[in-house]
């Protein structure tokens, strides 16, 4: 008896195993760090499990992935047919713009909505399998840019048809394109982390981004609302839009989209870190 309670208070003052104490909030904040920098490292991982996740949903298909490219390119001549005619514009001027818009669109969109079933699409992953928890979240961001890239293809058709010459201004949309995914991972890792306390939050968030398409100018100029065209600088999604598609068409993007898309990027990342380092280890209880 005297053997065991020695033991227990032995345990008690110190030598419990490391597992089973709870780190102190530094410690949490550089376990957390960590999973961050381990999980970006492993970009072989998620870069092939996001490949996988693209080439299974479509498995049995005779052309696999390129579905998703046809599915764009239908929606985009038909709603370039439709607006051009409503909008009374030239359709060689305005296809170019929607199709830009839409394929911008589709990834931003991807990368929310699926970022919020970051954790819990990979329930058995995470149950089973010991990997830095933030591997999802880069796996979510990584599959909406590899359908992106499908996409690019629908790019390369309309600049075909209708020949334009962006000059050496279309190089810029390389960097708006990291400045948006850069984005995108944080909004993957904490509306993934949030949706898997509550389970609400998923439908709310495809609820807004539907609303916030027909708020941003993706399919409607800016110029057609000249009277309000300062509200769209309220806008964040019209900022990334612009970062990538004012490029592609031969513009060079406002200083304003510069600085609001990489203010967004500092604020978002230290508020998703803020919940990474509190939450990280609940998340394998709320699946």
């Amino acid at each position: 008896m005297n053997q065991v309670g020695e033991t227990t208070s032995a345990l008690d003052d110190g030598s419990r195993p490391q597992s089973a104490r709870t780190p102190p909030p530094s410690s949490q904040t550089t376990l957390a760090l960590l999973d961050l920098v381990q999980g970006a490292r492993a970009f072989r991982l998620w870069g092939l499990l996001a490949w996988q996740d693209v080439r299974q949903h479509y498995r049995r298909s005779s052309i696999g992935p390129f579905w998703i490219t046809i599915s764009m390119g239908i929606m985009v001549t038909a709603l370039g047919l439709l607006f051009s005619a409503v909008f009374n514009t030239n359709l060689a001027d305005y296809l170019p713009f929607l199709a830009t818009g839409l394929v911008v669109w589709s990834l931003i969109a991807s990368m929310v909505n699926e970022g919020c079933g970051a954790f819990i699409n990979a329930e058995s992953i995470i149950k089973q399998i010991k990997l830095p928890l933030s591997t999802h979240g880069y796996r979510v961001a990584c599959r909406a840019l590899i359908i992106f890239a499908h996409n690019l293809l629908i790019l390369a058709i309309v600049a075909l048809l209708f020949p334009a010459r962006p000059g050496w201004v279309a190089l810029l949309a390389a960097p708006g394109l990291a400045l948006l995914c850069l984005n995108g991972v944080w909004a993957c890792l904490l509306f993934g982390l949030v949706s898997a306390r509550f389970r609400d939050v998923p439908l709310i968030t495809a609820n807004f981004m539907q609303v916030a398409f027909f708020l941003t100018p993706v399919f409607w100029r800016p110029e057609a609302l000249p009277e309000r065209a300062t509200v769209l600088q309220f806008n964040p999604f019209y900022h990334f839009l612009e970062l990538v598609r004012a490029p592609l068409l031969g513009h060079a993007p406002g200083l304003v989209s510069w600085l609001v898309a990489t203010g967004i990027a500092l604020v978002g990342w230290l508020v998703m870190f803020i919940f990474y380092c509190r939450c990280r280890q609940r998340v394998a209880y709320w699946l």
